[in-house]
């Protein structure tokens, strides 16, 4: 009899071990289970993140603007003549490349400065193509509202509508339910404020030192209309 209970108990005594063996088995293979999901996320991220992080489009528009800037310099007048926007008699392509002119280092380099630092900002949130969209929506906007505003026998030149454009943008695109964009809206959100602010402010005076304070105001708020629109676009395909 003894005998005959031998093999029962011996397996009801290891009965502990297999279960926990099983358990444990069943645990390690959920763990890999989500570690593979895991490292799936990150491979994804770090795919998404290495085509934003080149910051192509913003590279492109530093490239083309300092493009721009050789070109006028070696061809002089001339070039400037043919490709700035003379608000008397403009030709529709000057909307466009008067953005990538400017009329000495210290202009363009002030832009280029702002186009880089705001301009990945918005790269980072809507891709290279979402970026060069928006500097020249924001530019021609500013160009056109320019010249229904300013007197009819200046030049507009520069890519500093373009640029107030992106300041607005770049923190639209930020305002969203999460703590970190929260805190880039608020420390961006400040400063192109204030920025506005002052241009609203010398606006008012007219042209001043050469400087089109309209042209900026006017590309902060085709900004903000942009960014309305694309979000009511993208409700409306929900």
């Amino acid at each position: 009899m003894a005998l005959f209970l031998q093999g029962p108990l011996e397996t009801i005594r290891r009965l502990p071990a297999n279960l926990a063996r099983i358990f444990e088995d069943a645990r390690l293979k959920r763990l890999a289970r989500e570690a593979d999901r895991m490292l799936d996320q990150e491979i994804a991220v770090m795919r998404r993140n290495g085509t934003r992080e080149s910051y192509n489009g913003v590279f492109f528009l530093i490239f083309v603007n300092l493009a721009g800037f050789i070109l006028s310099k070696l061809f002089g007048f001339a070039f400037v003549s043919r490709f700035a926007l003379p608000h008397w008699r403009p030709a529709w392509y000057q909307f466009f490349t008067s953005l990538f002119l400017h009329s000495s280092w210290n202009h363009l380099s002030g832009n280029l400065f702002f186009l880089y630092i705001f301009g990945k900002l918005v790269e980072e949130e809507e891709g290279a193509f979402g970026l060069i969209a928006s500097y020249l929506i924001c530019g021609l906007g500013s160009n056109i509202i320019s010249l229904l505003f300013c007197p009819g026998n200046i030049v507009s030149l520069g890519a500093s509508g373009a640029v107030f454009g992106l300041f607005a943008v770049s923190v639209l695109l930020k305002m969203k339910f999460d703590l970190k964009k929260i805190i880039e809206c608020l420390i961006l959100g400040q400063f192109v404020f204030q920025q506005v602010m002052l241009e609203v402010q010398l606006s008012a005076l007219g042209p001043l030192d050469g400087i089109n304070h309209i042209a900026h105001v006017a590309g902060a708020l085709v900004g903000v209309v942009l960014i309305q629109l694309v979000r009511k676009a993208n409700r409306g395909t929900k």
